[in-house]
């Protein structure tokens, strides 16, 4: 699906011609899709096809009169054992327009569209890219920000259960964390190149723009570290304490059938057909039943005094 858009007014409205538009947004394009965007844009079909690999990793690419900057975004994919996770998202700037090209909808242009103050030159094509670059940081943010949420969620319900689907869930966060601590590790020595790739025309307040969306990364990848330590913590911990759980509750039912086993014992010596005590008394069951609450009762003794209850 590709998507024309351009500035209208100060905002980005959708255009149905492509001599109107100013950004292409491509989402999950097929081949025929990516050669009429090639000719759009006048971009190669290679650096719009290596935009299309969700395994993409973030670099910089100059060819001709295009540029191309690839990020990972994280999506959701509810499909899948991990529900966020990272694809490539690639921008390619071409002379007096933008494409962005993507194997999924990543939300990246939704806040740009509910603005109203855009405004839009081919000069102004690296603000905008920045603009771009900072919308992924702020969705790197809000999906830590829902991970968080998520491990508390799982934490309070944990405290209640020793199933191992609580600890699962954890799992399944830690692997979301760790994919996007990688990501965002990745984009590290992407701003230098950037900055290397577009040096003689960037403005001192585009530059601040650029330095700005490296702090916003720098930001989202220490919190994603920290989480990412807090979590191991919490499975580790969580763990113990389901193991532990599980050794309480065996030792108890241990102790239970130990005590049970008191009265059977004194039953069964009474079931034999040999000659017993009392077994001419009237009272003999009365004797055999009073032995095996007593035993029963002094089982309980037993084992309360050593703290097995």
């Amino acid at each position: 699906m590709i998507e024309m858009l351009a500035v209208d007014q100060g905002a980005v409205v959708t255009v149905n011609s492509p001599d109107r538009a100013q950004f292409f947004r491509a989402v999950a394009p097929s081949d025929a899709e990516l050669t009429q965007l090639a000719q759009w844009t006048g971009a190669s079909t290679e650096i719009l096809s290596a935009a299309c690999d969700p395994d993409e990793r973030p670099r910089v690419e100059i060819e001709d009169d295009a540029r191309l900057l690839v990020l990972r975004v994280p999506c959701d994919l509810p499909e899948s054992t991990t529900p966020v996770r990272t694809v490539a998202f690639g921008i390619i700037v071409t002379a007096g327009r933008i494409a962005t090209v993507c194997s999924r909808d990543p939300d990246v242009w939704t806040p740009l569209r509910s603005s109203r103050s855009l405004a839009y030159s081919p000069e102004a094509a690296p603000a905008f890219v920045f603009r771009l670059c900072m919308r992924v940081a702020r969705i790197y943010l809000g999906k830590l920000n829902w991970i968080r949420l998520q491990a508390d969620k799982v934490e309070q319900e944990i405290h209640r259960s020793m199933r191992n689907d609580m600890l699962i869930r954890l799992l399944e966060l830690e692997k979301c964390l760790v994919d996007i601590t990688t990501s965002l590790r990745a984009h590290d020595p992407l701003w230098d190149r950037l900055r290397r790739g577009w040096q003689p025309e960037l403005s001192e307040q585009q530059l601040e723009s650029m330095e700005d969306v490296r702090i916003e990364f720098k930001q989202a990848r220490d919190l994603a570290e920290i989480h990412s330590g807090i979590l191991s913590g919490m499975m580790d911990a969580f763990a113990s304490i389901i193991s532990n759980n599980l050794n309480v509750v065996m030792k108890l039912l241990t102790s239970i059938t130990i005590i049970l086993m008191l009265p059977t014992l004194v039953a069964s010596v009474y079931g034999m057909n040999v000659k017993l005590p009392f077994q001419d008394s009237p009272h003999a069951f009365l004797i055999t039943m009073v032995l095996s609450f007593a035993a029963a009762l002094l089982g309980v003794a037993v084992f309360w005094r050593k703290r097995f209850f």
